[in-house]
């Protein structure tokens, strides 16, 4: 039986610790769709319209985008390991405020705080693997974040269906206090204590991480001669082929992941599974869902690290597509619902969730911990949260609007239209990083590789 190396316990270990902030974010995005028929069947009163509903679904987006725009320069002060470990006693304060909430005020105010502290950690979690992995594994451990995602979906859809919704707030907050007990005994990112002058040793040691993945560039590309690289914001800098490159990369996949239609599709699930005709129960349909989101998730994270990130991203831009195309003409052509392409809504919308999962679900997140150049990591990968988080309060809002001007068909053949786009983005575009280290990746990037200060490609590792 071949020995597990330790490094890799080690490294899942952290990365384990880290993915129980995205189990959360998936509590926090599964919460509204357990907790609205509960609150509506046995405390009717908090809740009297429709647009109340929508607001305790949509509004956890507005204060995740307030929390990413907090959390750069949060992380690049404190740390990856303690932002995250910051935010869970206020994660666990907005979940106790929903639990005990008397009124619909209360209830907004829990929300907009649990979205707050996605923010908070949207970023930080994601960097924080990627930088304390190796990159032979990194694409596995990396994806670990998002299928936690799809776990904390499925927790709160299951325990939704049958747990009181002021309960299912207090088991979730259970979950922001072992994310803070975890995390205890971890180290803090080499690269972020690098970055800061600090001492790296014993966080390398502890994770046993290999010369290729610790490996850095050696220059200043704005100044050799200041230790502090300059701001980001400054002419030279951003636009720099350093971090433009990187940014509109970044930007633009986390951009086309929320214009997939994916949070119209989540969030109003069981709507669409009504105007298809589907004759399960709502919750079941939206259970199911959530499970082909969990399943889809676990191949792709088996996948990434053999078969690639740009394969994986392009057969899910394809697969979304079609699906987006086959949903939009099931509504437009309204076939009987008693015969077999009635089904065809149901069917395209799982195909669509297996699609998504595969590529688009996670890897547009592990991205956002690799691109980016070291010393403007934490403040492009918040922004690129809050990018991607204005983006899913946009699609969420507007999903109604848009079916009342486009139809429902147009709608979604709209989102197959961002889909296409998504797939010639990913083919002309982005690059591969598999089996890359950071460095490598910030010097392709750069376009300089004269100026490395180690031979990145010749470094054993221990994978």
């Amino acid at each position: 039986m071949a020995k597990i190396p330790t490094a890799f316990l080690k490294q899942l270990w952290l990365t384990f610790g880290a993915s129980l902030a995205f189990l959360i974010i998936g509590l926090v995005r599964g919460y509204s769709a357990s907790a609205i028929p509960s609150i509506e069947s046995l405390d009717a009163d908090l809740i009297q319209t429709s647009e109340q509903k929508s607001w305790i679904g949509a509004i956890p987006p507005l204060g995740a985008f307030l929390g990413s725009v907090c959390s750069g320069p949060l992380m690049q002060r404190t740390g990856r390991k303690r932002t995250l470990q910051m935010t869970a006693p206020l994660w666990a304060t907005s979940w106790l405020i929903l639990g005990f909430a008397p009124n619909f005020a209360l209830i907004l105010l829990g929300r907009i705080m649990s979205g707050l502290c996605v923010g908070f950690v949207l970023a930080p979690a994601q960097v924080y693997v990627s930088e304390c992995c190796d990159p032979e594994i990194r694409g596995r451990l990396g994806s670990l974040p998002t299928l936690s995602m799809s776990l904390g979906i499925l927790i709160s859809y299951v325990a939704g269906s049958w747990l009181y919704w002021r309960y299912l707030a207090f088991l979730s907050a259970i979950f922001c206090a072992a994310m803070f007990v975890v995390l205890l005994p971890l180290p803090e990112s080499p690269v972020w204590l690098n970055a800061r002058g600090l001492d790296s040793t014993a966080a390398v040691n502890w994770l046993h991480l290999s010369q290729h993945a610790i490996a850095t560039v050696k220059e200043n590309e704005y100044n050799e001669k200041v230790e502090e690289p300059k701001s980001l914001f400054t002419r030279e800098v951003f636009f720099s082929s350093a971090v433009i490159k990187p940014l509109i990369v970044g930007f633009a996949l986390l951009f086309f992941q929320q214009f997939s239609g994916i949070d119209a599709v989540i969030f109003f699930t069981v709507e669409i599974f009504q105007n298809a005709g589907s004759k399960l129960n709502a919750m079941t349909a939206t259970i199911i869902v959530g499970a082909v989101q969990l399943f889809s998730n676990g191949v792709s994270t088996l996948l990434v690290d053999r078969a690639g990130r740009r394969p994986l991203l392009l057969l899910s831009a394809v697969t979304m597509c079609a699906s987006m195309v086959g949903m939009g003409a099931a509504f437009y052509f309204e076939f009987e619902h008693t015969s077999l392409l009635g089904y065809l809504p149901i069917a395209s919308l799982v195909v669509f969730m297996l699609g998504f999962s595969l590529g688009f679900g996670g890897l547009p997140f592990l991205l956002l911990g690799e691109l980016f150049p070291t010393h403007y990591r934490s403040q492009l990968s918040a922004m690129g949260s809050a990018v991607n988080l204005i983006s899913m309060f946009t699609v969420i809002k507007s999903y109604h609007a848009l079916e009342h001007v486009l139809t429902s068909a147009g709608t979604f053949w709209m989102y197959s239209c961002f889909c296409a786009l998504a797939f010639f983005f990913v083919l002309f575009v982005v690059p591969e990083t598999k089996g890359k280290s950071l460095a490598e990746i910030e010097q392709h990037f750069r376009g300089k590789k004269e100026k490395e200060n180690v031979d990145l490609q010749t470094i054993k590792t221990k994978f």
